[in-house]
């Protein structure tokens, strides 16, 4: 198994999982109020708290 620090593919990614994220909300909570920053920085710490430094996933979900 590939291993992967999970916060840093997050924060990588961070424009696309910006509005994913913001997407994700507003389809399953229309009317919802928020600022799509503090969201995904909340949502940052989540994963900081959730999830370890290093997550192991499978090899076939990596390539060089």
């Amino acid at each position: 198994m590939a291993r992967i620090k999970i916060e840093e593919v997050i924060q990588h990614l961070d424009h696309d999982m910006k509005r994913a994220l913001e997407a994700a909300v507003r389809e399953t909570i229309p009317d919802a109020q928020f600022d799509r920053q503090r969201l995904f920085k909340a949502f940052v710490r989540k994963v900081r708290l959730k999830c370890n430094t290093w997550e192991s996933v499978p090899d076939n979900y990596v390539d060089d």
